[in-house]
C-alpha cells in the first residue's frame, strides 16, 4: 500500500524496468512457443545425427595434436603483452607521478629493466624461434 507521494514517485521509478522485463520475458515466451508450435519435426537418422565439422566427415581423433611450443609461445605473448598493460597507466599519469612522488620513475624503470632481462632470457633460450624444437 502507497503512504506517501514519496512512495509513489519512488514506485513510478522503477515503472520502465519492470514493463522492460515484462516485455523481455513475453517475447522469449512467444518466441519459443511459435517455434515449438509450428516448428517442422525433421526425420532422424544418423547422417543428421552425426557431428558436423566443417564438411568433413568426423572420422580420426577428435582433437589433432598440437606442438607444446605453441602453447609456450602463447604463454610469453600474454605475459609480455600483460607488462605493457601495466605500462600504459603509468606513461598517461607520468607528470603528474613525478611532481608527487620522485621514486615513481624509478621504480618503473627497475620494472622495465626486469622485464628486459627476462625478454633477453627468452630470446637467449631461443623459446621464441618457431622452426627449433
Amino acid at each position: 500500500m502507497v503512504t506517501s507521494v514519496t512512495d509513489f514517485t519512488m514506485l513510478s521509478d522503477y515503472l520502465p524496468i519492470l514493463l522492460q522485463v515484462l516485455i523481455v520475458m513475453g517475447f522469449a515466451g512467444m518466441t519459443l512457443g511459435l517455434s515449438v508450435l509450428l516448428g517442422k519435426s525433421g526425420k532422424r537418422n544418423a547422417m543428421k545425427d552425426s557431428a558436423y565439422e566443417c564438411g568433413m566427415l568426423p572420422i580420426g581423433e577428435a582433437q589433432p595434436r598440437f606442438s607444446v611450443k605453441f602453447y609456450l609461445i602463447a604463454m610469453l605473448f600474454v605475459l609480455f603483452d600483460i607488462e605493457v598493460v601495466f605500462l600504459y597507466p603509468w606513461a598517461v599519469q607520468f607528470k603528474t607521478l613525478v611532481a608527487q612522488n620522485s621514486n615513481a620513475f624509478w621504480s618503473m624503470l627497475s620494472f622495465v629493466f626486469i622485464l628486459g632481462v627476462a625478454y633477453l632470457y627468452v630470446l637467449r633460450k631461443k623459446a621464441l624461434d618457431w622452426k627449433e624444437a
